[in-house]
């Protein structure tokens, strides 16, 4: 790696001999500010911030609004995971029961779905900060891959990026030493905290910080995205969730690593910061049109079981519900979900499958036929197509 200029860090020669190597200590936040924005970067950080609130005012005023946010931590947990090669798809996660999905992929995502859950759960009970960032990193990695190396721990030895395979000489990207991490890490929590910063900007900046301490020996890029969104919620632009701040760094994450690598070598923050407020931007304004899509079907599918379910309205609202927060279903598992008999159950699908609510998911299994809320499903797999 070779850095120009000093804005954005220092190398540190590691090691002597054939064995050294230099690591990346990047320089304090504090120092980089105030950033020349340029006019393009501006209207985007402008732009970002007025999707972002339109989704959050969305939100306040939805019905079931609960149950669409808890579909976004999902495909946000999808899709973060798919930035770094997971290839499981949005159906897989919502029928982890499935013998032929269970696979390490899905395990990762709902994984990454309870972190997420964790790390709101916890900042209504400390603020964000290094200590619930371990914790959060420690459900992560409970029991999937990465279990291994040290959950919820900070590094004590020295990690790189770059091919498999590669030694640390020829890593693309060589972290901080530990002997520095612990000071950068400080540094990014006083950041974390101050009040003088533009929250988006405040966000881009400890994501790129997060991204470039690397502090865990595994799970850095899942946990450094949903860190975007617990910034914007301890900055109060964001009460919940409500978005996927990973749609578009997916789509384009080739420009994503380019752009982080840029601050690194050259102390580019503003290009950085344009890039990320344009790419929250257009997630917030997905956002907002699969919100009010949700809305719509839900309006069109409860008509249609007033029109064609006379005398088993009541049933059929609760099974709407319980379709709404697990949109592919088995029979046993409508009857558990609303609490009624088995062949209740089977008439009720029967009954959504005729007035064109339900699908026949079309899977191989034997035993259990499943079926699927197909519309519904249609406007969340919107851009969760693994890479």
């Amino acid at each position: 790696m070779r850095i120009q200029g000093t804005r954005q860090g220092v190398l540190r020669l590691n090691l002597p001999g054939i064995a050294a190597y230099h690591s990346f200590n990047p320089s304090s936040l504090a120092d980089v500010l105030p950033l020349s924005l340029d006019e393009g970067a501006i209207s985007n950080l402008m732009r970002c911030a007025r999707k972002i609130g339109e989704v959050e005012g969305m939100s306040r005023f939805l019905p079931n609004a609960d149950m669409y946010l808890m579909m976004y931590v999902r495909k946000e947990a999808l899709l973060s995971s798919q930035i770094e090669g997971t290839q499981c798809t949005f159906d897989d996660v919502l029928d982890p029961s499935d013998s032929v999905a269970c696979s390490r992929d899905v395990v990762d995502v709902v994984n990454y779905v309870s972190a997420a859950e964790l790390a709101v759960s916890e900042m209504g009970r400390m603020p964000l900060c290094m200590r619930l960032l371990r914790k959060v990193h420690g459900e992560l990695l409970s029991g999937v891959r990465g279990s291994d190396k040290q959950p919820g721990e900070i590094r004590v030895s020295q990690n790189w990026i770059g091919p498999a395979g590669c030694s640390i000489q020829d890593a693309a990207f060589v972290p901080p030493n530990v002997e520095d991490v612990h000071a950068a890490l400080a540094d990014l929590e006083t950041f974390v905290h101050r009040d003088d910063v533009d929250p988006f900007v405040k966000a881009a900046l400890v994501h790129y910080q997060f991204e470039t301490i690397h502090p865990f020996l595994d799970g850095n890029g899942r946990l450094g995205r949903l860190l975007i969104t617990l910034c914007l919620m301890s900055d109060h632009v964001l009460s919940r969730p409500i978005f996927y701040p990973s749609y578009q760094l997916k789509l384009r994450r080739s420009e994503y690593y380019e752009r982080l690598t840029s601050v690194r070598e050259r102390g580019d923050y503003e290009g950085w910061v344009s890039f990320f407020c344009e790419c929250m931007a257009e997630s917030a304004d997905d956002a907002e049109r699969s919100l009010l899509s949700l809305v719509n079907l839900h309006a069109q599918s409860e008509r249609r079981i007033r029109e064609h379910l006379s005398r088993g309205v009541t049933n059929g609202m609760a099974f709407l519900e319980l379709l709404e927060a697990h949109p592919i279903v088995t029979t046993a598992m409508v009857r558990d979900g609303i609490g009624v008999s088995r062949s209740t159950a089977a008439n009720l699908i029967e009954e959504f499958r005729r007035i064109g609510i339900l699908n026949d998911a079309g899977t191989n299994r034997q035993r259990y036929r499943v079926f699927s809320y197909e519309p519904y499903l249609a406007i969340l797999r919107a851009g969760s197509d693994p890479l």
